[in-house]
């Protein structure tokens, strides 16, 4: 079995919507003080691209486990998975979205992976999981 490892960061557009708190900060605190205005969008652009990439999930397939963020699965249990792109993405995470399915997905990445479930104790019917390279994530996932 292959390993795979890939961590969804976020794309740069995420970073620069979030410097928007830069302006935000300097204009409500440049009346009392500009010093602090700038101190304070420092720390908060700071402390919010920190967040982002402390809370960027890590999709792993590695000693037949698949890890997607914070659950594990061992790859035993999974079914054959499938990948999809631009619109059929948009669609499994949308209208053929099943509630009761586990989700790691992030909206800065297109791509998504389905994965079948085959524990008849688990009501979860699939995990669809965003990638970068989802190809890559089935390869590893084939057994």
């Amino acid at each position: 079995m292959s390993s795979y490892r890939e961590r969804l960061w976020p794309s740069i557009w995420i970073y620069l919507a979030t410097a928007l708190v830069i302006p935000a900060s300097i204009l409500v605190l440049a009346p009392v003080n500009l010093i602090a205005g700038v101190i304070a969008a420092a720390v908060l652009f700071g402390g919010l691209a920190g967040i982002f990439v402390v809370l960027a999930p890590v999709i792993e397939v590695k000693n037949g486990t698949l890890t997607a963020g914070r659950a594990r699965i061992p790859v035993d249990l999974l079914g054959p998975a499938s990948t999809y792109r631009g619109e059929a993405a948009t669609l499994q995470r949308g209208q053929r979205l099943d509630a009761r399915a586990w989700l790691c997905l992030r909206g800065w990445v297109d791509p998504v992976v389905k994965i079948p479930l085959e524990d008849p104790d688990d009501p979860t019917p699939y995990w669809l999981v965003s990638s970068r390279n989802p190809e890559g994530l089935r390869a590893a996932l084939s057994h």
